[in-house]
């Protein structure tokens, strides 16, 4: 804790870093939290998702509040519902000991709850652009009193197409306030937002990638019964595995651990209930190789510094872009090709999706690997070490080429060799212990092949490259006009006179609704795409001509 210590924290934030398992800030974080506890500038922080941002600001604004007051003292805007849940769980973690209120304010969420809270007075607010501004109009939001306005993920913001809310929210609050900006990229409206909102600022910026480009990305789709059995499958094809796996509790570590051990894996446990001389000699043990799987928490890992690890498995998705990005990142290191695999059911899609656009991952579909391409890979391994093994000098054989060549007088030499690699392989060879794994499936009943299957479809828009239209605006496009947000957006593919967008049957039907409104009996701007590969540059319907007519 010594050099959180340094950056100006106080003993109660310490402990509560502790507690979390925190044991050194990032870049951003010590970058960032002297400049807010001590300066009285404007800050500008440029940063990745995945680098601590949350902390960065968070730990120091929650030493900075006045007790006693009951308007709120903070403000933090996030583009997403999932974002402004995380961030208000992550600062509500920080406040031990402190009688400090955190509101999350968002759609979807129940009005009554929201007014009943702020009416009671918070300390801070967490909120979505459009339901800050619900309260603003209703009057159950006052921000004259403000001590520092927050801005997370604010290039996000400006995809979503939330730049005139941001500043709509702006012209409520009280000039002597702080504000405090955080980034992953600086386009010009930011910098233009910086200009006219903000006073002197100083700007940071880190140097952390979001991904490394050594980890390949991968997610299988299977029902949450068969996640055991998918990861038995992935360990047995790769022939030096070595790797964690990530759970969401300490129940479900000790489930997969004690699973895997009795399968016959060499694995092991970590998690916040054990000791601390326990943890260091499951971790001593994982380094020297004795074991060869480590089945942690998120809380759990942190600190872990491990190399030539090969395999990052979340066997339950994370719950935020932070922590996928530090999950992953435990692989892929010091020059050698990592793996980083998620499993998914089907109904969280829409979460892989915005983890996906917030870390900006290419994270590819794959099938689960077939028992007889385990039985092949396995064979192949043992082929392998074999011929290493007779390739190689060896010493002190002479008693066993003796008993060969006794047993190959008395039996046909492919009898005794097959007889001896299945006495000591049988086990490893066995197909009978890979259980079988159920396609998962929609509620209508229908096997899932593909993500377009999954409770997706495709729709087609007829705008393009020759309209000057790249994938943010397709994006900015759909949101501003259906209210969709943009993590529920995928898979984009833009033409020159057209683009196709991947989403779910629910929000496709709120999309085509919107659109369908603003055409006014015309044909719609957004149809839903038809089966087969239209060609290049051909729309499957008649072209639309004309400019831009939405907000870039």
């Amino acid at each position: 804790m010594k050099k959180f210590q340094a950056l100006g924290l106080s003993e109660t934030t310490l402990e509560a870093l502790e507690r979390k398992g925190f044991e050194e800030p990032t870049e951003v974080q010590a970058l960032t939290i002297p400049l807010v506890i001590k300066n009285e500038k404007d800050i500008i922080a440029q940063a990745q998702t995945g680098t601590g941002k949350t902390a960065a600001f968070g730990l120091p604004l929650i030493e900075k509040l006045e007790p006693g007051r009951k308007k709120p003292q903070v403000i933090i805007l996030a583009p997403t519902r999932e974002l402004v849940v995380q961030v208000c769980e992550e600062m509500n973690s920080f406040k031990t000991g402190r009688a400090t209120s955190i509101a999350a304010i968002y759609g979807g969420q129940s009005m009554g709850l929201q007014l009943k809270k702020l009416k009671q007075g918070v300390s801070i607010v967490v909120g979505t652009p459009g339901r800050v501004i619900d309260h603003i109009k209703r009057g159950s939001l006052a921000l004259d009193e403000l001590r520092f306005f927050v801005l997370d993920e604010a290039d996000e913001m400006l995809n979503m197409g939330f730049a005139d809310d941001i500043e709509t929210i702006l012209s409520h609050t009280n000039s002597s306030k702080r504000v405090l900006l955080f980034s992953a990229t600086m386009p010009a409206r930011i910098k233009k937002i910086a200009e006219e909102y903000m006073g002197e600022y100083d700007h940071v910026t880190t140097s952390r990638k979001v991904t490394e480009h050594l980890t390949d990305q991968i997610y299988f789709e299977v029902n949450q019964r068969d996640k055991f059995e998918a990861l038995c499958r992935i360990i047995d094809m790769e022939p030096l595995f070595f790797g964690i796996v990530f759970c969401r509790t300490k129940v479900g570590v000790d489930e997969v651990a004690n699973r895997l051990n009795e399968r016959g894996y060499s694995a092991a446990g970590l998690h916040g209930d054990m000791s601390q001389g326990h943890r260091e000699n499951i971790l001593r043990a994982f380094k020297k190789k004795r074991l060869t799987i480590l089945v942690a928490t998120d809380v759990a890992s942190r600190g872990i510094d491990v190399h030539n690890i090969t395999h990052v498995i979340n066997f339950a998705i994370p719950q935020d872009p932070e922590s996928y990005v530090h999950r992953i990142g435990r692989t892929g290191r010091a020059g050698q090709r990592g793996t980083a695999i998620t499993f998914i059911t089907p109904s969280e899609f829409r979460k892989l999706g915005f983890i996906k656009r917030i870390t900006k991952s290419d994270i590819e579909k794959r099938d689960l690997p077939a028992v007889d391409d385990i039985i092949q890979a396995k064979r192949a391994h043992i082929e392998g070490a074999v011929q290493k093994f007779l390739s190689e000098d060896q010493d002190n054989t002479e008693q066993y080429e003796d008993w060969a060549r006794q047993m190959l007088q008395e039996n046909e030499p492919e009898k005794v060799l097959a007889g001896v690699l299945q006495y000591a392989f049988q086990a490893q060879l066995n197909e009978d212990k890979y259980e079988e794994i159920v396609a998962p499936r929609q509620k209508r009943g229908r096997p899932v092949e593909d993500l377009e299957r999954s409770g997706k479809t495709r729709l087609f828009i007829a705008r393009g490259k020759v309209g000057g239209y790249s994938k943010p605006d397709i994006v900015s496009f759909i949101t501003e006009t259906s209210g969709v947000p943009s993590p529920r957006i995928d898979d984009v593919t833009l033409f020159d006179k057209f683009c196709f967008v991947t989403v779910s049957f629910d929000d496709a039907e709120t999309i085509l609704r919107a659109f369908q409104k603003i055409a006014r009996g015309k044909r719609s701007l957004v149809t839903r795409a038809k089966s087969g590969k239209p060609r290049r540059g051909k729309p499957p319907f008649k072209k639309y001509g004309g400019k831009k007519r939405f907000r870039s």
